[in-house]
Parts: structure tokens; C-alpha cells; sequence
């Protein structure tokens, strides 16, 4: 299975933009479907923005556990809702040691217990783009997928995650929400 993702926005693909607007920073180029693409070939369109999967990097092992035991994969019949979230961090955030991060994101912002919430009617897969180098317009793209009579609970999981401390670090985040 490739680790390396693409999303691609464009006239054509997958998944059919319902909705695309800019919460912080630099917004994206509307366009008005996504193609998620889990290879090495080079996409086009009028954005492509690629990240990879890697290990749970904030997470305890009791916490990973308990996702786990709910979370469900992707591409489930009934999700038919999905969300791409690009991220990136403030430099402030980088400056952190791992050990502050995690504090931030845990400790302070219950990351994960508010994930925990939502689960399992919404799934998703964080892809790192800042292991990719410095080229990378964003740190992280958030996948998110859930069946249409889910939607308000993803939108309390998105307002309770953007009214934690975590999100004072975010200095750029797009939203897409999309159908298929």
C-alpha cells in the first residue's frame, strides 16, 4: 500500500466540491472535484497538494488503543461525505520540543477525547506533508469521511477542535467539503 497521497483538485474527479472556503491564511484555487491518488504519479490539475502516512505521533499507547477498538477505515459503502483539511502549523508550534507538542495537543486541547467522540461515524487518515520538505504549502492534510446523516457531528468535531488551545498554532487552514 503506497504511504504517499495526492489530492488533486480539478474540473474532474471522485469527489464533487460542495463547499471550499479559506479559515486562516492563503485559501486554495476553487475548483470543483478532488481525486484522492495513493501513488508516486505526478497528478495535475489546478492544485495537487501531497502528504504520507506515518506513525501516531502524539498519541500514547493506552489512547491508540482506544481509537483503534472504534475507529473504522475509509471507504465505507454509507460514507459518502468527505472533508479534505490542510493545515499548517506556525512556526512557534515547530519550535516546541516533541514532549510540548504533545502537551498542547493533548494535555491542553483533549485531541484525541474529542476525536473519540465521533467515532466510529467518522473516519479519518492524517497525511504529513512536511516530511515531504520545505516545498510543501502545508504540514498536514486531514482526510475525513462520514455518511450524510453525520454531517452536524462532524461539524461539532470540527468546532470543538477549532476552539481548542491546539488551534492558536494554526496560521493557514483551508476547508473542502465534498460528495460523491
Amino acid at each position: 500500500m503506497s504511504r504517499l497521497f495526492s489530492f488533486v483538485g480539478a474540473d474532474q474527479g471522485d469527489w464533487t466540491v460542495t463547499h471550499q472556503r479559506t479559515l486562516v491564511g492563503e485559501g486554495l484555487a476553487p475548483v470543483s472535484r478532488v481525486t484522492m491518488l495513493g501513488s508516486q504519479v505526478a497528478p495535475s490539475g489546478t492544485w495537487a497538494l501531497r502528504g504520507i502516512t506515518s506513525n501516531e505521533r502524539y498519541v500514547e499507547r493506552a489512547e491508540k488503543a482506544r481509537l483503534v477498538a472504534v475507529q473504522e477505515g475509509l471507504g465505507r459503502p454509507a460514507a459518502r461525505c468527505a472533508a479534505l483539511i490542510p493545515i499548517r502549523k506556525t512556526a512557534a508550534w515547530w519550535a516546541l520540543t516533541q514532549d510540548e507538542r504533545r502537551a498542547v495537543f493533548e494535555a491542553q486541547s483533549h485531541h484525541t477525547e474529542i476525536g473519540l467522540r465521533y467515532l466510529p461515524a467518522i473516519a479519518r487518515r492524517l497525511h504529513h506533508c512536511r516530511d515531504l520538505g520545505e516545498a510543501e504549502p502545508f504540514d498536514f492534510l486531514t482526510w475525513f469521511e462520514f455518511a450524510p446523516g453525520h454531517a452536524s457531528a462532524f461539524d461539532d468535531l470540527l468546532a470543538a477542535l477549532r476552539a481548542s488551545p491546539e488551534w492558536a498554532y494554526v496560521d493557514r487552514e483551508v476547508e473542502v467539503r465534498l460528495s460523491c
